[in-house]
This record gives structure tokens, C-alpha cells and sequence, in this order.
């Protein structure tokens, strides 16, 4: 059963806060509903306590149509830090998120959420620089040119220019923008290695292990969040099927061919499947060996059926965007390919952010930190 909704001619910051209480106090069964209702009629608005927002956050993780490992979503580790506004503190606690939320690999899902005014200009807290060349090529991961160049902007030096150099992070608050490099404890890497073929662990290709996404805000109760990373654990074609495999990301693909001695000379051969398969084979089989926590395609999409029954009997219907459920390899195998989703969003939620170097920031003054 859901809660009832508010009158749709109340302005939409006070309706949504009414439809947040209403849902807390239904899913919870706490008292005290007409009492925050009262204060949302008084002010317009409401000051969410921390119990709220963390179950805000979790429902906002339940909501979120282009998932599809929401099955965990009540385990959601939220972190209260809307006091913490001053960018040398929030990076301190950025460190903390990632080596609490790594968790010597045993990964938990995990969400900061900071106060007014500040915000990551990275997409996610760890990601590959990509460095344009002269030719035209890129060196590094060709998504991250524009970041790359963005923090270049203000003040960065660059790394050493290989395939893998960990970006720092640039973080807005208080009228200011600065820059701080993560240490190395702070960013676990897995080394890709093939259980039978040692020919693709001599790429020297590798990845880190903690998905931390930072440009997506934060919506509950009719509020704003511009600066709440959160993360679970990757699905392992997240990465051996599309960042290290697109043509636009890594290209890796004619190289593990190669290394699996594979014809390439006619696609009839089939040669990119059986490269995309063992890419594949050797993420997991990598991040098992080194006791990072990761989700498979087929395990992850049972778990959603599963997850779909969970909420049918809560009385929830289960939205989804099925081109973004579905995944990227082999998806006519797994249980949601034959089953059909409503993609209409629901608050709360996330919405994602255009980046920084693509909108005016007056008043804002960059420097190296």
C-alpha cells in the first residue's frame, strides 16, 4: 500500500516534503506524522533529521530506474556531513568514504552527504586521466580528456602520462575550488591477469576497485544534496565491456585478441566476442584473486528478479529503464531481457549534474592545494 499524496496545487518544494514524511512515517511506522506535517504547512519546507535522510538516500537508491543491484538498497551506510562545508575537511572525509566503503575489499555500499554550496567536479572520486595528443590520440581514458583538461585548468600539473594516472579532485566549497591528489592508500587498484592466458595479464591493463559516483545529486523531501558520492561494488562488465572495451574508452579488445591469438581478419570469425568473453573471464577472475568484491551479469539480474518480488509484496511497483538493466554482454541469457519496466522517475532520486567546465561559476576563484 502507498502513501497518500499531498494537493498538486501546493508549490512543489512543499509537496514534495509532505510525499517524503508521508512515505517515511508509512515505511518506518514511527510517530510524529502530523507533527512534521504542521511544520512543512508552517515553513513550506522541513529540516530532515538524520534517520530521515538516511532512509531518503536508501529510497533514492530503491527508486533509481538505471539500476540494477538495488536489492541491497536498505544496507545503504549514510553519512551525515551537511555541517561540512570547507574543502580541505570534505576531502578529508572523501578519504575516509573510500577506505571505509572499500572495506579491505568486503566493499560497502556508502553515501556522504555534504552541506550547502559544495560539490566535486570529478564524476566519480577515482577516475584515469586522459591525455589528447598532439595526433589526435589520447593517452589514458579518452572519457576523461575534458576533466583532464578542466584540472589542468586550475593549476594541476599533470601525472606521469601513463595509461592509468589517478586524477586528483577538485573540490568546490565556500566560494573556492581546490585541488587535492588522493594517496595511494586512498585508491585500490586490481592488476588484470587471465586465469590461462598470461599473454593478456602482459597488457598491463588494470582497474580500481571502488566505484565512487560524485556528480549526481542527491533529491529528497523537496531539497538539493549537489554533493553526496555514493557507491556499491562493480558489475564486472562495467568494466571488461565497456571501459576497457568501447572503442571510445580503452579499445582493449584487439589487443586481448592478439593476445589469445585470435583471427581478425573477418569478423565472421567472431574474434571481438571471444576477446569480449575472456576480457570478461579475467576481471573477475582478477578481482576474486584479489578479494574485491564484485557482481557478475548473471548473478546481478537474478538478484533483481528477486528484488522485484521483494517490492511487489511491500505493495511497490519496481521501475526500471530496461536498455540500462539489461547488460551489456550476453543479455538475451539473463531474466529481465524478456520483461518490460515503466521508466518514469519517482523522488526520491538522483539527477545528474552538467559538468562544472560546461557552466558559468561566478565567484568562484580556483587554486592548488
Amino acid at each position: 500500500m502507498s502513501a497518500p499524496r499531498p494537493h498538486p496545487a501546493l508549490p512543489v518544494r512543499t509537496r514534495e516534503a509532505l510525499e517524503f514524511l508521508s512515505l517515511y512515517h508509512h515505511e518506518t511506522g514511527l510517530p510524529g506524522l502530523r507533527e512534521r506535517q504542521a511544520e512543512v504547512y508552517r515553513t513550506g519546507g522541513v529540516t530532515l533529521g538524520a534517520a530521515e535522510l538516511t532512509h531518503g538516500a536508501r529510497v533514492a537508491w530503491r527508486n533509481s530506474t538505471r539500476c540494477v543491484g538495488r536489492l541491497p538498497w536498505m544496507t545503504l551506510d549514510v553519512r551525515d556531513l551537511r555541517h561540512v562545508t570547507n574543502p580541505e575537511e570534505v576531502f578529508t572525509h572523501l578519504l575516509a568514504h573510500l577506505r571505509e566503503g572499500f572495506n579491505g575489499g568486503r566493499v560497502l555500499p556508502t553515501m556522504s552527504v555534504f552541506g550547502p554550496g559544495v560539490r566535486v567536479h570529478n564524476d566519480q572520486l577515482i577516475r584515469y586521466a586522459g591525455y589528447r595528443q598532439p595526433d589526435g590520440s589520447v593517452i589514458g581514458d579518452p572519457r576523461n580528456v575534458a576533466l583532464t583538461d578542466h584540472l589542468r585548468r586550475l593549476g594541476w600539473a599533470g601525472g606521469p602520462g601513463t595509461r592509468f594516472d589517478v586524477l586528483p579532485l577538485a573540490i568546490e566549497g565556500e566560494g573556492r575550488v581546490a585541488l587535492f591528489d588522493l594517496p595511494a592508500d586512498a585508491v585500490q587498484e586490481v592488476v588484470i591477469t587471465h586465469p590461462t592466458c598470461p599473454e593478456i595479464g602482459a597488457l598491463g591493463l588494470r582497474w580500481h576497485a571502488l566505484p565512487v559516483i560524485s556528480n549526481m545529486t542527491l533529491e529528497v523531501a523537496g531539497q538539493s544534496f549537489p554533493c553526496a558520492p555514493f557507491n556499491g561494488w562493480y558489475l564486472q562488465t562495467e568494466i571488461a565491456a565497456r571501459n576497457l572495451a568501447d572503442r571510445d574508452r580503452y579499445d582493449a579488445l584487439p589487443a586481448v585478441a592478439a593476445a589469445l591469438g585470435l583471427d581478425t581478419t573477418s569478423r565472421r570469425s567472431l574474434w571481438q566476442d571471444q576477446a569480449l568473453l575472456e576480457l570478461n573471464v579475467a576481471v573477475l577472475d582478477s578481482f576474486d584473486r584479489a578479494g574485491v568484491r564484485i557482481a557478475d551479469h548473471h548473478g546481478v539480474t537474478a538478484q533483481f528478479v528477486h528484488f522485484e518480488a521483494q517490492e511487489r509484496r511491500a505493495g511497490r511497483e519496481v521501475r526500471g529503464r530496461w536498455s540500462w538493466l539489461i547488460p551489456p554482454m550476453s543479455p538475451a541469457t539473463t531474466p529481465v531481457w524478456h520483461r518490460a519496466y515503466d521508466d518514469t522517475e519517482e523522488r526520491p532520486n538522483f539527477t545528474v549534474q552538467a559538468p562544472a567546465w560546461q557552466e558559468a561559476r561566478p565567484g568562484v576563484c580556483p587554486f592548488h592545494s
